[in-house]
């Protein structure tokens, strides 16, 4: 249980549908709707995730028009927005989004709301248009039951700093090589390869998963059948994974030093040997980066601060449950109305 500070104000975190990034570039619905036919795309696919997505956004509203006051603000001006301790944050999105809010949110208490649970997964996201209103009962009352999430954190030598909420990329903003020198567990190579994925407990589902897909794909094109589990953190372990992707061998380069664990008293150290287009970005933001090029050193370690994620006390309990059951089973598991202009 955990009490925030009282909160008048709610700060609702949404993306344009995929209909409407496609209306902006077609300029009206009709011509959206006319070029992906012409193609023998499905229209009706594009269509029923963007009335799927206001029925919930819209009911979302409803609810909060009669509990608190709220303002709605588009995704792309997260990283520009100032967050205060008396808002609440309510996310309606796909699970990235929850992501790529969590590192700005400063602590403050976050709902997560799935708008499509038949597409989406919703690993972040336990709330849903019917059962909102108990999220919000939950965090309007006295005390309020969240969980708690790991953060990575990324210190450069210059001074600065960058938090993941669910993984980092450190290497090439482009498809070259990667150059870097590596210290990890006491132990420095040089590196050449498609840069590296550091993960917390929350994005180990994510990126990350997809490198245990690869090696049983890998396995099977080698005959060799290799049925690795995935590797999974749970979201307030305190410690993060890390892979190099890719890593290439040669007189140059080594190989010893391509996965690891993180903990708050074993930090990943990297070292930039590119002369330009090295960079550090967190959660697939791209364009929220910082340089990583020669000279420049950066340390990754587990984060001080945390993400409180809004959740039913059963919901909390069913995680700790299965947390016990992973621990003992050694670690593993496998894992409004749219304006849009028709004419």
């Amino acid at each position: 249980m955990k009490k925030f500070r009282t909160l008048d104000y709610a700060i609702v975190i949404r993306s344009k549908t995929r209909l409407e990034m496609m209306t902006e570039r077609f300029n009206t619905i009709n011509q959206v709707e006319f070029y992906l036919k012409s193609n023998n795309s499905d229209y009706g696919f594009y269509e029923r995730e963007h009335d799927n997505f206001y029925r919930s956004f819209d009911r979302l509203c409803q609810i909060l028009s009669n509990t608190i006051k709220y303002k709605v603000i588009d995704r792309s001006f997260i990283s520009s927005f100032i967050f205060s301790d008396n808002q609440l944050i309510i996310v309606i999105g796909q699970d990235g989004l929850v992501a790529n809010t969590a590192k700005y949110a400063k602590g403050q208490p976050i709902i997560g709301v799935n708008p499509d649970p038949e597409q989406y997964d919703g690993v972040l996201l336990p709330y849903n248009k019917d059962n909102i209103q108990a999220g919000l009962d939950n965090i309007m009352g006295s005390s309020s039951s969240t969980i708690n999430v790991t953060m990575a954190e990324a210190k450069f030598s210059d001074g600065q700093t960058l938090l993941a909420f669910n993984d980092f990329y450190i290497g090439s903003a482009t498809h070259t090589s990667s150059r870097y020198t590596i210290n990890f567990n006491n132990r420095t190579e040089n590196h050449s390869s498609s840069g590296l994925i550091i993960s917390t407990g929350a994005g180990s589902t994510g990126w990350m998963s997809s490198v245990f897909n690869m090696q049983r794909g890998i396995g099977q094109l080698c005959g060799t059948n290799i049925r690795a589990e995935s590797r999974t953190l749970q979201w307030d372990d305190k410690e993060l994974m890390f892979v190099v992707r890719e890593p290439f061998l040669s007189k140059a380069s080594g190989i010893e030093t391509i996965s690891g664990n993180i903990t708050k008293s074993n930090e990943l150290r990297l070292e930039s040997l590119m002369p330009n287009n090295g960079v550090v970005f967190s959660d697939g933001i791209e364009k929220d980066y910082i340089q990583f090029n020669s000279g420049t050193m950066v340390r990754i370690g587990v984060s001080d601060k945390e993400v409180n994620i809004v959740m039913e006390k059963e919901m909390i309990a069913k995680r700790k449950a299965k947390k016990k059951k992973i621990s003992k089973g050694g670690g593993k598991t496998s894992q409004k109305k749219s304006s849009l202009k028709r004419k």
